[in-house]
């Protein structure tokens, strides 16, 4: 239910009126002083005039005021900033190539382990019944090869008995040709028995090697970063080796994995110093040198970025795995060179803000390419007047401009804002087009929230 504004009238009242005594000697006092109180009228007159006059004269010529910087000698850096993951140089991935349940562990986050060492074992019964079942059949294999050897020592006697009753006589050819094979199929029957050794033989090794794979052993010395596997799990390794471990060589040496945009790619080089922050110690600059920029691109929405690989000591062990840095690679950077803020070459007198006019660059000074040579020109301050300085700039960054050669000084005062402005522009600022309708929103806005404000509940005046 809407609450209704109840005013009451407020009485006041007046504990003692004038009497005609009081008014009568107010008169008097006027009538004695009033030429007094004309001069000082006349006095407040003339100097409100002579205010306003000297006001309009002074506000009627235009002032000049700048905004100048010094220029300096100093270092001019251009970089390239990009975000990355610290990763150790070196991870090996652990797996499995056997398939099972893990039956121990005896390796953790943070074990610090050596080359050989078990980190964990699959129950090894499955395969100890096959390296049994082969080693059987290479007992059985070797059985026949002594049961065949004994065959052919008998068939061959025979064959040659049999050879020496045929010329003899006593014995038909056709019996001594069946002994003759006889001892032919029993020298075959050794070849194939000892082939079958062989194969029994190369059996009972894989087995034996499958059961070697039920201990989980670490390839290298490093330090273990991740346990993807706990006691009692099964591992299937049927269509994919399974990660069990991650285990980092090295974290006394890392790299930072940055994702450099196509458009700055191209002036980064193996060598460029970098520096990174990261968000664990903030106060803190990291420093590095790229060892590395990938061919591979990679693309995420349309976006095509590369990964310049920056190397990094590690030697108190401060960087993680995993944290994200945020890196600035050096592609270019002169040091002490004289310089001036960027402002100052887009400069131009009537335009605040506005681009500078180019003009002939100065002569370039031996040894510096006169490809990486651009004309421009400067502003400065000489005798309190602006003086246009045509110079020779080299390299840029996002602050300042080095100055190749020139009129330009250390420690002249460059203009980078500022010029002439009006009476009129000094009094009322020349309104844009559009502003009345958006400061009338503005006035609807803040009304309705008045409006708003003033909805709740008042107190009944009294």
């Amino acid at each position: 239910m809407n609450e209704q504004l109840v005013v009451k009238p407020v009485l006041r009242s007046v504990s003692s009126p004038i009497t005609p005594s009081i008014a009568a000697n107010g008169r008097r006092w006027i009538g004695g002083h009033r030429r007094w109180l004309g001069i000082v009228a006349g006095v407040v007159l003339v100097l409100a005039a002579a205010g306003g006059a000297a006001w309009w004269k002074l506000g009627g010529a235009a002032t000049t005021h700048y905004v100048t910087a010094p220029a300096t000698r100093g270092a001019v850096v251009r970089t390239v900033t990009a975000t990355g993951t610290v990763n150790p140089e070196l991870t090996i991935i652990v797996g499995s190539y056997v398939s099972g349940v893990i039956q121990s562990l005896s390796c953790d986050y943070n074990t610090k382990v050596k080359a050989g060492q078990v980190c964990a074992a699959i129950d090894p019964r499955p395969y100890q019944s096959v390296v049994d079942q082969a080693s059987a059949n290479l007992s059985v294999a070797k059985a026949q090869l002594v049961k065949a050897k004994s065959n052919l020592v008998y068939t061959k006697i025979n064959s040659e008995r049999r050879a020496w009753l045929v010329t003899k006589d006593s014995e038909s050819r056709d019996v001594a040709d069946l002994a003759k094979n006889m001892y032919d199929q029993a020298a075959a029957e050794v070849g194939v028995d000892e082939a079958t050794i062989e194969q029994q033989q190369a059996a009972l090794d894989a087995a034996t090697i499958n059961l070697g794979y039920t201990k989980i052993v670490s390839p290298v010395d490093g330090t273990v970063v991740s346990r993807n596997v706990t006691q009692g799990q099964t591992v299937a390794a049927s269509f994919q080796t399974p990660t069990l471990f991650l285990i980092a060589t090295d974290l006394t040496k890392m790299q930072v994995d940055t994702n450099v945009s196509e458009s700055d790619i191209g002036g980064i080089k193996q060598g460029n110093k970098a520096t990174f922050t990261v968000d664990a110690y903030p106060s803190r600059l990291f420093e590095g040198t790229v060892t590395q920029v990938r061919q591979s691109p990679q693309t995420v929405q349309n976006v095509v970025t590369y990964d310049a690989v920056v190397g990094v000591a590690n030697l108190d062990l401060a960087l993680m795995p995993g944290l994200t840095a945020s890196t600035r690679i050096i592609v270019d950077q002169r040091s002490d060179v004289l310089r001036v803020p960027n402002q100052a070459l887009r400069y131009a007198p009537g335009r605040a803000g506005g681009a500078g006019i180019p003009e002939a660059a100065a002569p370039s000074p031996p040894g510096v390419a006169a490809k990486a040579v651009k004309g421009g020109r400067v502003w400065a301050l000489r005798d309190g007047q602006p003086v246009a300085l045509s110079v020779a700039v080299g390299l840029d960054d996002d602050s300042f401009t080095e100055i190749v050669s020139g009129d330009l000084k250390a420690g002249d005062q460059v203009i980078v804002s500022g010029g002439a402005a009006s009476a009129a522009s000094a009094v009322a600022p020349p309104r844009r087009e559009g502003a009345g309708i958006g400061q009338r929103k503005r006035t609807c806005r803040n009304r309705s929230s008045r409006s708003r404000t003033l909805r709740g509940p008042l107190p009944l005046a009294t």
